[in-house]
């Protein structure tokens, strides 16, 4: 009988004689532990680092608050899906004031370009069309701030900057038309909700890309009780069909920016003194005898592409044979490579005053866009001292300059409000007429750079032209130029005509 006890010891000892037994763990291991407890991640928890600061505008010192953090949006079933980071600045004292949303575009693009060279209280001062010296930069308070009409929230996209997927989501669950603009919308939500601002009034501010995204964010707002009070679109580009080969609006579309930039680089025999004056002509003839003659593709008679071209040479500064050679059909690689090639310089995209030497001075296309790389290293390095030092954010996590990355693949799809089916190609200009028909207040105000030719001035005319509105509605909708490119703000005189344009639509919007 004295057996059973020493049994049950045994039997009680054996897991931990087996423990003491189990292998340590190899160095792989501890090292994957070690990098798993150390992986910066976004705060599912919303983050804010608030400070304050102060900024003279139009000759009113402006007391804000700038709150720099993360907006955490929800599927509908409540579960966290993204982190988005925002930077907002709040009017001390304001009270129920608007509040407006900017992003940039790409798709997959930060908002860093407009946080920092737009209507912050703070921006990189640039001098255009000139690449920005290196460090030290002039950096520091923004007499043009938008502070004294609005307060604003700067949002980055998903993937890029500081915002990222949560969970079990990845970029791809964003990367789209309709779900990026769905996450934006949900994030324009969030903040409301966040900061009791329901009853302000709203407004959007979208860029490139981000122009397309209000379009469809704006009818989805409107579809969840969000109304807004006005939409700005910056360097617009709202419909992505007429780009598709084989289509010749987009030569159209381009033209009225290529007799700019030959009046801006003085390639025109007989120059005009006015350069509004002279667009005026040139758009008449593009959608007269230049859309007659290209509406006629091959059937077009050697006499009519003779007295085009002709027409065509005198607006652009090319040579007739060159546009000849080309059908009537001038691609904008081939443009910007051909004005100034006795010069052996290319024009810029984004801005066609900007200027890249070439290496080989026969290149049907350029290398690079002078207007980009001119000002990359100021914004980013301005950027990154602001947002740690001034307003306090603090992650390890990287801030991403673009979702671009491996695995990249954005879904162009879109199904526009009332549509049977999805467009394979976005025209959310279509959502925009569709929200203005809903809400009859609501003003749009177009922006356009002369020498932009990434999104060129006269495609936003030609999209805000076939909304199909009324004219009730059709006198909400209105246009601003200035002699500046794709990033007008780059420009210091544009920007003061800016503000001051901007500060009367408000006015007005309101």
């Amino acid at each position: 009988m004295r057996l059973l006890p020493a049994i049950l010891m045994l039997a009680v000892a054996a897991p931990v004689v087996a423990q003491d037994k189990a292998p340590a763990k190899s160095h792989k291991d501890a090292m994957v532990a070690e990098v798993e407890a150390s992986w910066a991640k976004p705060p599912v928890d919303e983050a804010a680092a608030v400070s304050r600061g102060t900024v003279t505008v139009k000759g009113e010192r402006i007391a804000y608050t700038a709150t720099a953090g993360t907006l955490t949006i929800r599927d509908n079933d409540a579960k966290p899906t993204a982190s988005l980071f925002y930077t907002a600045y709040t009017k001390d004292g304001g009270g129920n004031r608007p509040v407006t949303f900017f992003y940039n575009g790409g798709p997959g693009s930060p908002t860093i370009w407009l946080h920092m060279g737009s209507f912050a209280p703070v921006r990189v001062n640039t001098t255009t069309p000139d690449y920005v010296h290196p460090a030290p930069y002039s950096f520091g308070p923004n007499p043009e701030s938008l502070i004294d009409k609005t307060d604003m929230v700067f949002i980055d996209a998903i993937g890029a900057g500081w915002s990222r997927p949560l969970g079990d989501k990845t970029g791809k669950d964003f990367w789209g038309v309709d779900q990026d603009a769905d996450a934006f919308a949900r994030a324009i939500t969030r903040y409301l909700d966040k900061n009791s601002r329901w009853t302000s009034p709203k407004f959007l501010f979208g860029e490139s890309y981000g122009t397309l995204r209000s379009g469809a964010v704006a009818a989805l707002l409107e579809d969840r009780g969000v109304s807004l009070s006005g939409i700005v679109l910056f360097s617009t580009i709202m419909n992505y069909g007429v780009r598709q080969p084989g289509y010749d609006q987009n030569y159209m579309v381009l033209f009225p920016g290529y007799a700019a930039t030959a009046w801006y680089h003085q390639r025109l025999a007989n120059r005009p003194a006015d350069l509004a004056s002279f667009l005026v002509e040139v758009r008449g003839f593009v959608s007269g005898a230049y859309a007659a003659a290209l509406a006629k593709g091959d059937t077009i008679s050697p006499g009519e592409a003779q007295a085009v071209a002709k027409q065509m040479a005198a607006y652009t500064g090319l040579s007739e044979a060159f546009i000849l050679r080309a059908n009537l059909r001038i691609d904008l690689g081939h443009f910007q490579t051909e004005l100034l090639r006795d010069r052996r310089v290319s024009t810029g995209r984004l801005d066609s005053r900007y200027l890249l030497t070439v290496a080989d001075a026969n290149a049907d296309s350029p290398i690079d866009d002078p207007a980009s790389t001119a000002i990359t290293g100021a914004y980013i390095a301005n950027f990154m001292e602001y947002a740690t030092r001034t307003l306090g954010y603090k992650t390890d996590m990287p801030y991403k300059l673009s979702a671009r990355e491996s695995g990249f693949e954005w879904d162009w799809r879109h199904r526009a409000p009332g549509s049977n089916g999805p467009q394979l190609a976005p025209n959310t200009a279509v959502d925009l007429a569709h929200m203005m028909r809903t809400n009859p207040y609501v003003k749009v105000l177009f922006m356009n750079g002369y020498y932009d030719m990434a999104t060129p001035f006269y495609g936003a005319e030609f999209d805000a032209n076939h909304m199909q509105l009324d004219e009730s509605r059709r006198r909400n909708i209105s246009f601003k130029y200035y002699e500046a490119g794709h990033m007008i703000y780059l420009n210091p005189q544009a920007l003061t005509q800016m503000h001051q344009d901007l500060a009367a639509w408000y006015d007005a919007a309101r």
